[in-house]
């Protein structure tokens, strides 16, 4: 199914609320605007105090159709990774991701199609308004992309197993859980997982002990 333009998108110069800039992210045509055949409306976490950072990529098909972000499988193996019912995991993270439209699959079929670099500057507004008014106490990328538009690192292997800071704030990157992806089979990759996710599960007692 494909989106039209139905409402021109609106951008403050500056958000006092998260309320506020979920409202005005909900409603967002800008890729649809500069000409993207785009494939859903925005995905979007609500948000209920959660004190950590979730980024991933982009929305699935699924995520695309519910607008509620890691509802598909990928999902549901990244909490398994993290040992988190559905409730413990929305309530932990606040879900958001270098493109927040689930942007259609690949011209070939095979594959969802990756954003272009124009819709993930598109996107960077509502997550750099996001990290300004969420001041998470920890961020957890999922993917190369994801780590690549944190923290400019383009080896994700090499990231896996350590911890990173973004301004003060502890950045724990995590591969993507996509059951296409081939990375956990690589040697050595399984040791770096379990130590990212010990790390991801040490930032979080930490959160939990200073609650």
């Amino acid at each position: 199914m494909r989106f039209t333009v139905s409402r021109v998108t609106v951008r403050k110069s500056t958000y006092r609320s998260i309320a506020s800039l979920q409202r005005d992210t909900s409603r967002c045509r800008a890729c649809v605007e500069a000409g993207y055949q785009i494939e859903s409306l925005p995905v979007r976490a609500p948000f209920a105090g959660q004190q950590a950072y979730m980024f991933g990529q982009a929305p699935g098909i699924v995520e695309g159709q519910e607008r509620l972000p890691w509802r598909g499988r990928a999902g549901q193996k990244l909490r398994r990774w993290l040992e988190l019912d559905e409730e413990a995991f929305y309530s932990t993270f606040y879900c958001a991701s270098v493109t927040r439209c689930y942007p259609g699959r690949m011209p070939s079929g095979r594959g969802d199609r990756a954003p272009t670099p124009r819709e993930q500057d598109l996107c960077e507004f509502w997550r750099d308004w996001e990290l300004e008014l969420l001041r998470p106490r920890l961020i957890v990328t999922v993917g190369g992309l994801a780590l690549r538009r944190m923290l400019g690192l383009t080896e994700l292997t090499a990231a896996i197993g350590e911890r990173f800071e973004r301004e003060g704030v502890p950045v724990v990157p995590l591969p993507h859980p996509s059951g296409a992806s081939s990375w956990p089979h690589a040697p050595g990759n399984r040791e770096r997982l379990e130590r990212a996710l010990e790390l991801v599960h040490a930032e979080l007692a930490g959160l939990a002990a200073r609650s």
